[in-house]
């Protein structure tokens, strides 16, 4: 509808001699002045020599005779035209809502068009920490995003399995006495990590052990060193995937770093006019597109990270036929770094650069600050689930509730954590407060959730009253809720383009204000009423538009709470 209004409007400045005006149209703040609201007369009066009130009568004379689904058109303050929509636009809608299911809010703006999108980026030997979670979170919901207009994406994920870190967790897991023998777990690797990377940095002699030790494990050249890095490798990708399940999470493709490390090396000697040698290592010179040199190639002749992200960026687009798009979703510590990275690859693979996207995102803290994995510091990402979920399960038995299956616990945890993490915007970093996030009342994943399942709820029970949904006697006002629904397509598609989940968090935490709202006054469930299947029919609606928004923030919609 906006895009019509949007369109009318255009169509009638042209008659009147105005084209390419920056004006707007959108959803005022107070439903009592309409559904949408447009400054076009205001921004084009100087233009025009005349007063904004004249000029959004002559437009509001004109729009009235096109616009058929807006019962009536109004002039408010200075200027503003004011639009409400016609009853029959909404009961439209709802029907929409409920012929259309799963596919509500769904667009076609990249159908047809491949997109590949890279998050969560753990590195095997370390600990899965929170800070990996946070990560996969928010690259999971730009994947989602780009999956609602019909995109075909492939969601990949890129892991270091070769590099410094991994020679701190060898060297380590031989100071602890960990080997192919040993059963061992994910958080041994961790703690090995952690001594590896400690005695780097604090005694020369570690440190000349591990950097030589680094070179072994890149070459292969050590039967005894291989095996260890194997063994190790695989308990960490192992455990990697229990945590993928649990976050909800399916990766189409896996990319190694030992898959591109020889190829990275080959593309910087390839070309030594972009990264000319310094001290022995090849860089390439970002301060002379105003950004910082990086070393692409080391003293030893061993590629960093740098080199392989130019091999990934091509092996991407091999392994997947080709991609139309191809989003880094990463924190935004290394937003510096990708655009040095994004320069160089504009010499080497010019093309493939246009098409890559980074998103940097902020940092989500506790109370405690960062976490460090150098240290050993960290929480692990499965042990800050399992204590949220122990909190919820304490939350709803006190609420009356004597059996929580760990199901439930977990889906509610994970809930919260990721609500938290979305509710703002990516771009800036945020700090969790558990009992915010698992309030059972606004504001938190738990109380959509809850909603969404007091809505089946209240169906089943209609139901049982013999109410079913259905458009046959319909209101002639619309309800309140009605009026925030069909706003669903509209929010997913600006939070695309702005890469903005936290603008769907924002819209369906109102729609389940305004539902609550409406539960409190209105008797869906009376078979007396004669507007009661009516409202069964908006109810589902409104739980099919919170199931399908839950899905795009990658939150369950659990069916009984």
């Amino acid at each position: 509808m906006e895009a019509e209004i949007r369109q009318i409007i255009e169509g009638v400045l042209h008659k009147l001699g105005v084209s390419g005006v920056d004006f707007v149209v959108e959803h005022p703040a107070d439903l009592s002045y309409g559904d949408y609201a447009t400054n076009v007369a205001l921004v084009v009066s100087k233009q025009l020599g005349k007063p904004p009130k004249l000029i959004a009568q002559q437009i509001q004379t004109s729009l009235e005779e096109k616009l058929t689904q807006v019962k009536n058109i109004t002039i408010a303050g200075p200027g503003f035209i004011n639009f409400c929509l016609s009853r029959e636009y909404f009961t439209d809608q709802v029907k929409m809502v409920l012929l259309t299911e799963t596919d509500w809010g769904k667009n076609e703006i990249m159908k047809g068009k491949r997109v590949v999108v890279e998050y969560t980026d753990p590195n095997p030997f370390k600990e899965f920490h929170i800070g990996h979670m946070f990560t996969n979170i928010v690259g999971e919901s730009i994947a989602r995003l780009f999956m609602m207009t019909g995109a075909e994406v492939k969601c990949v994920c890129y892991q270091g399995d070769v590099g410094l870190h991994v020679a701190h967790a060898i060297w380590g897991m031989k100071q602890l006495g960990i080997t192919t023998k040993t059963k061992f777990t994910a958080k041994d690797l961790g703690s090995a990590y952690a001594k590896g990377a400690n005695a780097y940095k604090e005694d020369e002699t570690a440190k000349a052990e591990i950097t030589a030790l680094n070179k072994v494990i890149y070459e292969r050249t050590d039967e005894a060193v291989n095996d260890l890095y194997d063994a190790g490798r695989a308990v960490s990708l192992a455990y990697f995937e229990t945590i993928y399940a649990l976050l909800g999470t399916k990766f189409d493709e896996y990319f190694f770093e030992s898959e591109v490390a020889v190829e990275g090396k080959r593309l910087v000697l390839a070309h030594p006019d972009v990264f000319p040698l310094s001290d022995g290592a090849h860089v390439f010179v970002g301060e002379n597109y105003g950004l910082h040199t990086r070393v692409f190639l080391n003293n030893q002749g061993l590629p960093t990270y740098e080199a392989k992200e130019l091999a990934i960026a091509k092996l991407k687009d091999e392994r997947l036929c080709g991609y139309d798009h191809s989003v880094i979703s990463t924190a935004k510590e290394i937003n510096e770094y990708f655009k040095v990275l994004k320069q160089a690859m504009s010499f080497v693979y010019p093309s493939l650069a246009a098409k890559t996207e980074h998103i940097g995102h902020g940092m989500v803290r506790l109370a405690n600050g960062k976490m460090s994995s150098r240290t050993g510091n960290v929480i692990a990402a499965t042990e800050f689930i399992a204590d949220v979920a122990d909190t919820a399960r304490e939350r709803i038995a006190a609420a009356g509730v004597a059996d929580v299956s760990d199901e439930l616990a977990n889906d509610i945890a994970v809930g919260a954590i990721k609500y938290a993490t979305l509710k703002g915007s990516i771009l800036q970093d945020s700090v969790f407060d558990k009992d915010k996030a698992l309030s059972f009342e606004g504001d938190s994943g738990p109380y959509l959730q809850y909603t969404y399942a007091r809505i089946l709820s209240v169906l089943e029970k209609a139901n049982g009253n013999g109410v079913v949904p259905n458009i046959v006697s319909v209101p002639l006002v619309p309800y309140e809720l009605e009026r925030m629904l069909y706003r669903f397509p509209e929010v997913i598609e600006v939070a695309y383009h702005e890469r903005a989940p936290h603008k769907v968090v924002t819209f369906l935490t109102e729609l389940a204000s305004v539902f609550n709202g409406f539960y409190a006054t209105e008797k869906i469930a009376n078979a007396n009423d004669v507007y009661a299947s009516y409202k069964a029919a908006v109810a589902k609606a409104v739980a099919i538009t919170l199931k399908n928004g839950l899905w795009v923030l990658g939150i369950k919609a659990p069916e009984k709470m």
